[in-house]
């Protein structure tokens, strides 16, 4: 429904009520900024490519066809602006340790100390992997994009997004037991193991 909301609000942009952009603002710029400072690990170079994107927006707003999935379209925008911002110039990330996790039920106090000490090593983990790997698990576990809606933003097929995912969930575990010191050849999940868990929807 959210999405057919979207793609009204978009329309009327397109036919030249741009003050709907607003509306789209207020529902999406916290998941954009979310999916920037995961992939640049920069708080304000993130706040520029939020305004960057809704930018172009409304520059290519004739462009939208009504129909189409606003957050897929909204996300090759923003990949696009993240890529032309840093093309010459690659960088590390080092993602920040106070953004906001999924929310979930209230742990016991020992519980949630584990759980931010296991938060902030995925968090260490991530930035290691190559732009590429990073992006495609930010879309999947962070924005929790559907793989046939990944294929859509990455311009490839679905099946390719889900050996995507694969690949780069097995180089974050790679990451991650280097960061806990854990052999190497360890790859069974653990029943607490963070990484257990499906990173996107069917």
């Amino acid at each position: 429904m959210s999405g057919e909301h979207d793609d009204r609000l978009m329309t009327a942009v397109r036919q030249g009520d741009v003050s709907q952009l607003g509306v789209l603002f207020e529902r999406h710029h916290r998941a954009l900024f979310s999916f920037f400072v995961r992939l640049t690990g920069d708080r304000q170079a993130s706040e520029d490519l939020v305004q960057e994107v809704f930018f172009r927006i409304l520059k290519s707003r004739g462009t939208y066809q009504p129909g189409t999935q606003f957050r897929t379209w909204m996300f090759r925008i923003a990949r696009s602006a993240h890529i032309d911002r840093f093309r010459t110039r690659p960088r590390e990330v080092e993602v920040p340790d106070d953004l906001p996790e999924p929310a979930s039920p209230a742990p016991l106090p020992a519980v949630a100390f584990e759980r931010a000490e296991q938060a902030a090593l995925l968090r260490r983990a991530l930035a290691m992997l190559p732009p590429e790997k990073r992006e495609v698990l930010v879309l999947s576990r962070f924005q929790d994009l559907r793989y046939q809606e990944i294929g859509d933003i990455l311009g490839c097929e679905e099946g390719a997004v889900k050996v995507r995912v694969f690949r780069a969930m097995r180089a974050l575990r790679t990451a991650y037991l280097a960061l806990i010191g854990a052999p190497a050849h360890a790859r069974s999940p653990a029943p607490s193991d963070p990484l257990a868990r499906p990173q996107a929807r069917e």
